[in-house]
């Protein structure tokens, strides 16, 4: 039985899900979707639950009433079906428990954050490049993890706890009205300054949760960054550095800390003051009328046992009202991320990219980052089927930017870019992708095993086609030798963190196997052999001419001497192609390209101060 309602609700949906409304409620509802059912069916069952315990307080009334005023031998006789209904209600409510529980425990406190985690993941998967370089990525799990746990918890809370206390107290009043119509006085005055306390106290911690879940989320962001820039903290010694900075977010993290346990401990003592006055007006109230014969013991017993009753759950409630506004302090956090639209997002009818040929076209694109100068200007440049090309320029002239255009990692401002005559903005990006290879100069890998990073490139790959990779890529040797403090050796060794367990030409050469083993029809090469020695550059050289062999190419360096042998070299210069040719025809030009040629030290561009 328990199997049957864990399998309730599916914790990993196929479909990928809309990115959520920006509005608390809009947002709460839309992450529900999939779970309201039994959301439902459990409220009511912690409805009947509540309105069974506050009538069980009358009945407690009415049997010391019996038993005061019916002979013993007669009190089955006379009251028989009432004692019956007593039996029967006693029975029943365990079946209605026993299904609420079930519902909250086995179906939705696993399931529903987990199906959160899932589609907010796939959400956070598909932002486009720009979302992850303004964010800090161990803020964005930070808040995929905790905010799936706050819309739980809150839903929860506002489906099953608050419904609970609403119906108890309707039900508890309507009951020691029943009594006597001035036992309503008590328990309506208790309720108009509990009311009176929550309205002042819960926004605030609701604000002030806002700030902590903020200031909790920067302080992991602040602290996964230290971790994961390790090696450049050390480089620089600035471990004391880190300590401080991640110091002051926890010192802010802390002042969100004392704020709320201020309100906590003002609200504590507010509440049993407020218990206290109620088990008092209570207790005077129902005395002074049965001193006047107008209630009975039953009432005395009934009213009194109800007012103890609600001081207890008067502090459960602040407590869950006081969570309750954390979570959703959490949850307006993490809205601000998990709620931001996609940028780059397949068109409505994008169909998968056919790449017969391999042509290239970049037509009149002008592309900016959001700044007034534009990185792209007007560019026309047409690749063709099969071609080699060189992008030369300074640093900041674009040539990685017209890389990212083709990859569609950003849209053009303006204009088109084409692949056989495809425009990459109407296709699928997945597709897009899928045909293209890139070997980058910042080389980094899943912190997973040396063949899941070359079976990366292609998943469907046996193990003999990945290993004829690494061999041409100059890495299979270096890999036999690799192991890893779980005792994992060779291509099943884990290499860390980002590849941190490599060195960068290992680094390297894992990538660059993994894309002959993708063996795309385009290939893009970004300083794909800057982090080789020479003569491993030299002895894969031959690798990657058979690599580019019937594929059309775009390669990026600063070592000129490196794509001197393309079939055409393009010069950039402010987003603007200013000069084209081979190599030999560009030097004998005597312009931009010559110039760059003539700068290198040791093979490499020297920065100019108009380059950015």
């Amino acid at each position: 039985m328990l199997r049957f309602f864990e399998r309730l609700v599916d914790p990993y949906p196929a479909r990928l899900p809309d990115p959520p409304p920006a509005g608390l409620a809009a947002f709460l509802w839309s992450c529900s979707d999939g779970v309201r059912p039994f959301v439902l069916i459990m409220t009511i069952c912690t409805a009947l639950t509540g309105a069974f315990e506050a009538v069980l307080f009358g009945v407690l009334g009415n049997i010391v009433d019996w038993l005061g005023e019916t002979p013993r031998d007669q009190l089955w006789e006379r009251r028989r079906w009432e004692l019956l209904g007593l039996v029967a209600l006693l029975l029943f409510s365990p079946v209605v428990v026993a299904l609420q529980t079930l519902l909250k425990h086995q179906t939705l406190a696993g399931n529903f954050p987990m199906r959160l985690r899932w589609n907010f993941h796939r959400l956070m998967l598909d932002q486009s490049m720009s979302f992850y370089q303004d964010e800090f990525a161990g803020r964005v799990a930070a808040k995929v993890m905790q905010t799936a746990l706050a819309v739980r918890d809150a839903v929860l809370i506002l489906t099953d706890i608050l419904v609970f206390v609403m119906i108890y107290f309707v039900t508890m009043t309507l009951v020691a009205g029943r009594l006597d119509r001035w036992l309503l006085l008590p328990f309506l005055g208790w309720f108009v300054c509990y009311l009176g306390v929550l309205c002042f106290f819960v926004p605030r911690l609701g604000k002030v949760s806002k700030a902590q879940a903020d200031a909790r989320s920067l302080m992991s962001g602040r602290i996964t960054d230290a971790y994961t820039n390790i090696a450049t903290v050390k480089l620089f010694s600035h471990a004391q550095r880190e300590a401080s900075y991640a110091r002051s977010a926890m010192q802010e993290f802390m002042q969100t800390v004392h704020g709320q346990m201020r309100l906590v401990s003002g609200f504590e003592v507010a509440n049993h003051l407020l218990n206290m006055l109620l088990v008092l007006a209570t207790g005077g109230a129902t005395l002074l009328l049965w001193s006047r014969g107008e209630v009975g013991i039953g009432a005395v017993a009934a009213s009194t046992a109800m007012a103890l009753r609600l001081n207890g759950i008067s502090h459960w409630v602040m407590w869950e009202m006081a969570m309750l506004f954390e979570h959703v302090g959490t949850v307006q956090d993490g809205i601000g991320t998990l709620s931001r639209p996609h940028t780059v997002v397949d068109a409505p009818q994008a169909r998968p990219l056919q790449v017969g040929r391999g042509e290239i076209r970049f037509e009149n694109v002008t592309f900016g980052y959001g700044g007034e100068r534009a990185v792209i200007d007007r560019l026309d440049l047409h690749i063709r089927p099969g071609e080699k090309i060189g992008l030369v320029g300074r640093s900041g002239a674009g040539k990685s930017t017209i890389v990212n255009l083709l990859l569609r990692f950003h849209d053009v401002a303006s204009g088109r870019v084409l692949i056989d005559g495809q425009d990459v903005s109407l296709v699928t990006q997945d597709s897009l992708r899928s045909q293209v290879g890139m070997v980058t100069q910042d080389t980094s890998l899943l912190h997973r095993s040396v063949r899941d990073n070359i079976l990366y490139g292609r998943p469907d790959a046996g193990d003999q086609q990945m290993e004829s990779a690494a061999r041409r890529a100059e890495a299979h040797d270096f890999i036999q030798g690799l192991s890893d403090p779980g005792g994992r050796t060779g291509y099943d060794a884990h290499v860390g963190e980002r590849g941190v367990k490599l060195s960068g030409g290992q680094r390297q050469r894992v990538a660059i196997a993994r894309v002959m083993l993708k063996d795309a029809p385009i290939l893009l090469l970004d300083e794909a052999t800057s982090a080789l020695d020479s003569e491993v550059e030299a002895a894969i050289q031959s690798s990657l001419d058979r690599l580019m062999e019937g594929k059309t190419v775009v390669a990026i360096a600063h070592r000129l001497s490196t794509i001197a042998a393309m079939d055409r070299l393009v010069v950039l210069d402010r987003g603007r192609i200013v000069e084209e040719g081979d190599h030999a025809s560009l030097l004998a030009r005597g312009g931009l390209y010559a110039r760059l040629w003539a700068h290198q030290s040791g093979g490499f561009l020297v920065e100019d101060a108009d380059g950015s």
